[in-house]
C-alpha cells in the first residue's frame, strides 16, 4: 500500500511539473524545473529497481543536460529590446 502511494505521489509530481516546465515563459525557470523532473523519473527509476537507469538519468537528465540548458541560455542575445 505505502508503495503504491509513493508511485502514485511521484507520478502526479511528474505531471505537475512537466506542465509547468511547458508553461513557464522563464527559459531558466523551464530549465530549473525540467532538472527536477530528471531528478523525480530518476527517482521513479531507482524505486523500481533500474538502479543503473536511474543513475544515467541522474547523471545525462538532472546533471548534464541542465547545465548546457542553462549555459545555452545564458549565451543568448536578444536582437530586440521589449
Amino acid at each position: 500500500m505505502g508503495l503504491e502511494l509513493f508511485n502514485t505521489f511521484i507520478l502526479l509530481l511528474l505531471v505537475v511539473a512537466a506542465l509547468t516546465a511547458l508553461r513557464a515563459r522563464d527559459l531558466i525557470t523551464a530549465s530549473a524545473v525540467f532538472a527536477i523532473y530528471s531528478f523525480l523519473m530518476c527517482l521513479l527509476w531507482a524505486e523500481m529497481g533500474a538502479v543503473d537507469v536511474a543513475f544515467t538519468e541522474a547523471t545525462v537528465g538532472a546533471g548534464i543536460s541542465t547545465v548546457v540548458m542553462v549555459a545555452t541560455i545564458f549565451n543568448l542575445k536578444r536582437k530586440s529590446n521589449d
